[in-house]
């Protein structure tokens, strides 16, 4: 039977703008809540934007599609008569999702502080570009230069070129996710204790692991900071018509790709083995599997890598994408119901609680009187009575998910990361490994398989797993699996994200899984989907990339696309740990539990969703230009005189004016045939000229320093590595020290927000080592005996060192 969205009857105030403010309420209003856009009389600066600057009436394409199904007030809360408008729609409100930098709703008298005042049980979500408190929280600063600080834009590049930026603005969407998952969190305590919170955001918090492949934990792993932005081999390659791209992550995806491209030799090789080793081989090995590609078209090379399980994708963009077969039959693009373009559908299918239908984007103020009348006649299902509180246990200075518990069937980067989300906001998640399959992502060590352990020193492994416990089972032989299937009866939501295929021979399909917990929210992670032709392809993060149009956008226009480096996996982490949240608001009204599919690819395809947009609206398809983007420009990356490199972007008239007044020498006023943004945009190369040497004749601090004081975002770029050393997050405690019994204290990013109610520490445990909590779990939950877990042990059923470790350390 079909139910209501899951979050059906929740009202959210949106006072947010651009991608973070809108696609963090675009997923709410997609789970069903009634979201009431107010924007200024000016309207949100992203109703005038389209990247091709064609003609804009009410809106442009990517406003469309981030804005569907919403409403929209037009109230003017700067002065007295907007601001008491807007503090009577905050009292229907169980959710206020803002966009401002910290003390400007304050200082208009509409903080959390009033919020709460007028409903206590309503949350605040604050998105910022650096959160609230820390010296550099008034900082000028975007997207552009937040990926810089992080460490991220240093990752991409080529020896002797300028680094760059990935295409797409992708740690704005990692922004408005991570909004959206805090939100519904913290929904859920405040409907259980009555009490809501002031939740807080930093932009930069939430770009520095997901964009960077938490490269300071790697550091501090290694005692190794000086990384260099190198290109994969192999990576996105040429083909006869076109590029494809290739993802070569274990030993036998090596093996065999050396059979594909007509080089078994190469597997004996042990320098090759590695990535590191391969991009030290150079020309010697990646010329011979260009001109292999390149004799064969985009569609031979697939076909081919996929016989032996490759992973491999054709490179997409705003042109092809709705035109690949497994998008075309899955019906992934639809009609945007504005009409002129298709979108990206939700990119999550619960099976019960399905996501509304899409409606068109408002026009500015087009639902102000409706939503007034609402308020005057008192008619607002979200304008009851707030609750006092459904659960008398429950505690308002708790983490969100205290009481849940998670079985976490997943492996790797994209499906862990997902489950972490949910341990640090709280739920007990118990990682399901076994001695025969640990999950691969330990053997990305720090370590050498000549060390002891070596497979509990992997870096991303650790930090995709804090706070988790670990049990490890053979689910290939009956007492492993009678074993989970009563683990996942005493859960509240089981995750996975193996292959389709392999699910299913385990007999864990969702009827057979709600049998055993009819309470039991069940989300799936299939590269691909669970259907279609692409259905069994092997898929990693860097596939995702390459496939969605982030490679696409990413790269100089006189070469070949370029990886953006990691977000992939946190995307689809995120949207999964969305789905589990919206799954568990679900069951609190009806008692029951739901299924999910959360496709990997089609998370990448919203976060990539302005190309398909834009194309379809405009025609115009949008090209990758090293730094150059066309909401921002001037903007660049440019060296100084002492060698470090800066970001700078200029996105407003504000900023545009800042820039003027801060280096009046160069006369850029007089570069453009106006100041509009299409105008200077079309000199972007003439500013280039002159800002390169104006740079490249000063200090990289003293650079930042004259355009920041003027208003304009402006940063050094950090290395990879180095993003731990930014005095903004450290003012915050961002990064909290966590002691691992075998590889020591280290330093680990938490989840970017801050509640006002949640306890001192974020991480109550480190990364469980290898079947650590085999004891604590199986036979403190489930009541199995010491001689039984013996038994289990010896039959290598359970353990705590891999199959093919021995026994003890080698003498």
């Amino acid at each position: 039977m079909v139910g209501r969205p899951a979050l059906d009857g929740v009202r959210v105030v949106d006072l947010g703008w651009g991608i973070a403010g809108g696609y963090a309420t675009k997923l709410l209003a997609d789970a069903g809540a009634d979201v009431v856009k107010v924007e200024l009389p000016d309207g949100d600066p992203l109703r005038s934007y389209s990247a091709s600057f064609a003609p804009i009436d009410d809106h442009g394409p990517l406003f469309g599609f981030l804005n569907t199904t919403k409403r929209s007030v037009a109230l003017d809360y700067r002065t007295p008569e907007g601001r008491g408008r807007l503090l009577d729609l905050y009292a229907t409100a169980e959710l206020v999702v803002e966009r401002s930098e910290p003390g400007e709703l304050e200082a208009m008298g509409l903080g959390w502080e009033v919020l709460a005042g007028r409903r206590p049980d309503a949350t605040m979500v604050s998105v910022s570009n650096f959160g609230r408190g820390g010296p550099w929280s008034q900082r000028p600063a975007n997207e552009f230069t937040l990926m810089a600080i992080a460490g991220s834009t240093a990752t991409r590049g080529q020896p002797g070129r300028t680094p760059f930026n990935a295409g797409g603005r992708i740690g704005e969407w990692m922004g408005g996710l991570s909004a959206a998952v805090a939100a519904t969190a913290a929904l859920r305590r405040a409907r259980r204790t009555g009490q809501g919170d002031h939740v807080d955001l930093s932009l930069l918090e939430t770009i520095t692991p997901t964009c960077t492949n938490v490269q300071t934990l790697w550091g501090s792993f290694t005692g190794d900071y000086d990384t260099k932005a190198l290109l994969e081999v192999p990576s996105v390659e040429p083909t006869r018509d076109g590029y494809v791209g290739f993802c070569v992550f274990t030993g036998q995806q090596w093996q065999d790709f050396t059979v594909l491209v007509g080089h078994p030799e190469w597997a004996d090789d042990p320098q090759l083995a590695t990535m590191g080793g391969r991009i030290a081989a150079g020309d010697s090995i990646a010329g011979a599997i260009r001109e292999w590609t390149s004799s064969r078209t985009t569609e031979e090379v697939v076909h081919e890598a996929i016989l032996l399980r490759i992973p491999v994708a054709p490179i997409g963009n705003g042109a092809n994408l709705p035109e690949f077969d497994q998008f075309a039959q899955r019906g992934v693009y639809v009609p945007n119901p504005g009409g002129g373009f298709v979108q990206p559908r939700v990119p999550y299918r619960n099976n019960t609680h399905p996501s509304v239908a899409f409606r068109p984007a408002p026009r500015l103020g087009q639902h102000t009187d409706e939503v007034v009348g609402e308020m005057v006649r008192g008619g607002s299902p979200a304008a009851a009575t707030p609750p006092a509180g459904s659960d008398p246990s429950a505690s308002a200075h708790a983490l969100p998910l205290d009481g849940v518990r998670v079985v976490d069937m997943t492996a790797f980067w994209a499906g862990p990361y997902g489950t972490l989300v949910l341990a640090s906001l709280g739920a007990d998640v118990i990682h399901i490994e076994s001695v025969q399959r640990p999950d691969g992502m330990r053997f990305g060590s720090a370590r050498t398989p000549a060390d002891d352990q070596w497979w509990e020193f992997g870096p991303t492994f650790q930090h995709a797993n804090v706070g988790k416990r670990s049990v490890t089972l053979d689910l290939t032989r009956p007492e492993g699996m009678a074993l989970l299937r009563r683990l996942i009866e005493v859960s509240d939501a089981l995750v996975e994200n193996f292959s389709p295929r392999v699910i299913d021979q385990f007999g864990l399909d969702w009827d057979t899984v709600s049998k055993l917990n009819p309470r039991l929210v069940m989300v799936r992670m299939p590269a691909f989907g669970l259907d279609g032709p692409w259905r069994d392809r092997v898929g990693f993060a860097q596939t995702m990339e390459q496939v969605s149009g982030m490679c696409w956008l990413s790269g100089y226009p006189d070469t070949a696309p370029q990886l953006a480096r990691g977000p992939s996996d946190p995307l689809a982490g995120l949207h999964a740990a969305y789905a589990v949240i919206c799954g568990l608001h679900a069951r609190e009204r009806t008692g029951k539990g739901s299924f999910v599919e959360a496709t990997m690819v089609e998370t990448a395809l919203n976060a990539a969703a302005e190309q398909v947009v834009e194309h379809s609206a405009t025609g115009h398809l949008m090209e990758r230009d090293a730094n150059h983007h066309p909401y921002a420009c001037p903007q660049g990356v440019y060296a100084c005189s002492d060698g470090q490199h800066i970001a700078l972007s200029v996105e407003t008239d504000q900023h545009w004016q800042g820039l003027l007044a801060a280096a009046p020498e160069l006369g850029l006023d007089q570069v453009p045939d106006s100041e509009a943004l299409a105008d200077r945009y079309a000199a972007r190369h003439r500013f280039d000229e002159l800002i390169e040497p104006w740079c490249g004749g000063l200090p990289a601090a003293e650079v930042v320093e004259r355009l920041n004081s003027c208003g304009v975002p402006a940063a050094e770029l950090e290395i990879s590595r180095g993003g731990d050393r930014n005095p903004q997050v450290n003012a915050r405690g961002f990064y909290e020290a966590v002691e691992h019994p075998l590889a020591g204290t280290h330093r680990f990013p938490a989840f970017p927000v801050r509640f006002g109610h949640q306890p001192d520490r974020w991480f109550a445990r480190p990364a469980p080592t290898l079947g650590e909590h085999n004891a604590e779990v199986l036979g403190g939950l489930l009541g199995v005996d010491e001689e039984e877990m013996a038994r289990l042990e010896a039959a290598q059923i359970i353990g705590t060192r891999p199959a093919f470790a021995p026994a003890s350390p080698a003498v």
